[in-house]
């Protein structure tokens, strides 16, 4: 058999552009390089199945992003996005009501008429379809699995993944090597805690001097309702219950056309108690009363689940390296109280494009993106993030009954006199720090499923069609393999098999009886690629990296 070691080297390919991932900020950039100069040779990797199939997002979408890459997209018969919000309610629930917030107390920026509900992984296939007219290259199921590193340190491109690895680590006889793409400049949308993205940040110490980067985690639900409960265009937000006050998150429900609603449930992940499910938490809230009689009768059609950047202004790292820049997501641009991302995504691969042409038009390769790192905080997308930079800070360290309300303040002040009461506040702990011992905290007991408003974690992953080569390496890697069972079990219950929404993480017993001889186990093949895990860790013992190219969800409209 074929050792590793004795494999040929890969097959290169040149071109001016490599992007790795294709949501809306690689996309963005890649048809803005086009538009500015048709030479220019792009290529956009993508580890889903397809354009879109890795894809998850709310989604109520400003457009200000789309009207400026593509000023026309209104008037394509393709249009992705075609039902535009027509109601707009925001509740504070408790545990059997609730108070609905009067709209003239939110500040204009959390207004959402204008915006359009609609599936974020359709925007992405319209982009794609525009850019590959435009003569973009879009490879889509190869996971951009390693870096490439020039002779200055500088990174040159990207490896795609080696297939057909057994699980012993050896090639079968379906293997196919990987391909090197390389670029004289490589751009990072993968989204929220990007492999390589999280490589070039600690490489090149582009965190320094910045806050923490904050997460939580948004789980999503599309259910097909009786026509008599749909309300085409509604917007709901709401916080409070299921949650406690010390917890951080928010649901939202928005009513798409043909009969179908999305529900969603995002858990800020500096959560405290060890024993919090947000899957649990997310099921929970579906029964509440003000929610579950939108979905009695109705079908659950799809699930999924993603990470989301939550830290904002304070944490966005340093966006450039030699060779490169980080955009979308994985540069952290959500604007947490407006639970949107997208239209910065895109205006972020605009901007990213832009000095890419004029760098590639000077000669350049290899080098800085000064003109990128320098402008984005005096355009749209700074002005964005800082009005909402205090919101997180204070809904973290004053909980939600208190910290909500000054948030809501701190947003009217930033946008009537450009002030804040506070300045700009600190996040303190990365979330793998903020967890309690199991001896601190009282365990929360969650109810069954009734299997027709609530679900368990395995008919869900079903929902979203995630399918991996069971006969590959496991690409959930352990740095010490007795951490799980020798600390996070004794000391937090081992919380990987509670904050993983997709059951890819179990504690074992040889005696369930006595609870003795526990094992971990980790069950790669219903992993959804949220990246819970390797934020929310407390050991920092698990990362995530990619699987064979194809792999993980694939997601229809999500």
């Amino acid at each position: 058999m074929v050792e590793m070691s004795d494999l040929p080297a890969r097959e290169a390919m040149e071109f001016d552009v490599v992007i790795v991932g294709a949501g809306p900020s690689g996309l963005a950039a890649a048809i803005r390089l086009k538009e500015i100069s048709p030479d220019i040779s792009v290529v956009v990797v993508e580890k889903g199945s397809e354009v879109g199939a890795h894809i998850l997002s709310g989604a109520v979408i400003d457009p200000v992003g789309l009207d400026r890459l593509l000023p026309d997209w209104r008037e394509d018969a393709d249009r992705p996005l075609k039902t535009p919000v027509t109601q707009d309610k925001f509740y504070l629930l408790g545990h059997s009501g609730g108070v609905r917030l009067p709209n003239f107390l939110m500040p204009p920026l959390m207004n959402n008429h204008g915006n359009f509900v609609g599936s974020l992984a359709n925007v992405c296939r319209y982009l794609a379809v525009k850019a590959e007219a435009l003569g973009v290259e879009i490879y889509p199921g190869f996971a951009a699995s390693e870096l490439l590193f020039g002779d200055k340190g500088e990174v040159v491109g990207i490896a795609t993944g080696d297939m057909g690895v057994g699980r012993d680590g050896k090639p079968k006889d379906s293997f196919t090597r990987g391909m090197e793409l390389r670029g004289k400049y490589t751009l990072l949308a993968e989204g929220a805690r990007g492999s390589l993205s999280k490589q070039v940040i600690a490489r090149f110490a582009l965190a320094e001097g910045r806050e923490p980067q904050k997460y939580g985690i948004g789980l999503k639900e599309i259910w097909q309702v009786d026509p008599a409960r749909h309300q085409p265009g509604l917007v709901q937000h709401s916080f409070g219950w299921p949650l406690t006050s010390d917890t951080g998150g928010g649901s939202f429900l928005y009513h798409m056309e043909d009969n179908q609603v999305v529900v969603g449930f995002v858990v800020h992940l500096n959560y405290k108690n060890p024993t919090l499910s947000p899957f649990d938490e997310f099921q929970r809230f579906k029964t509440h009363p003000f929610v579950r009689e939108t979905f009695v009768g109705g079908k659950r059609l799809a699930y999924g689940a993603r990470a989301l950047t939550e830290g904002g202004l304070q944490s966005t790292p340093k966006l450039v390296f030699p060779g490169g820049a980080l955009i979308g997501c994985a540069a952290g641009f959500m604007n947490v109280p407006r639970i949107k991302g997208s239209h910065n995504a895109i205006l972020s691969g605009i901007e990213a494009a832009e000095a890419l042409a004029k760098a590639l038009a000077e000669g350049r390769g290899g080098d800085e993106l000064s003109a990128y790192e320098n402008g984005w905080r005096h355009g749209p997308i700074g002005a964005d993030l800082n009005k909402v930079r205090n919101v997180k800070p204070l809904w973290s360290k004053l909980g939600t009954w208190i910290g909500i309300p000054l948030g809501g303040i701190d947003m009217w002040t930033n946008t009537l006199f450009g002030k804040s009461l506070f300045g700009t506040l600190k996040h303190g702990k990365p979330d793998y720090a903020t967890l309690k011992p199991l001896s601190q905290v009282t365990p929360i007991v969650y109810p069954k499923p009734d299997g027709a408003i609530s679900f368990d974690r395995l008919s869900s992953v079903f929902l979203s069609n995630t399918n991996h080569e069971e006969d590959q390496p496991i690409h959930l890697k352990l740095a010490d393999p007795n951490i799980p069972v020798a600390k996070n079990l004794p000391l937090y219950g081992e919380p990987a098999r509670l904050y993983c929404p997709a059951g890819v993480y179990e504690v074992l017993y040889g005696d369930e009886v006595k609870k003795a001889d526990p094992r971990f186990v980790i069950n790669a093949q219903n992993c959804v690629h949220c990246k819970t895990c390797d934020i929310k860790d407390p050991a920092q013992n698990i990362t995530w990296t990619t699987p064979e190219g194809g792999g993980g969800p694939n997601y229809p409209n999500m």
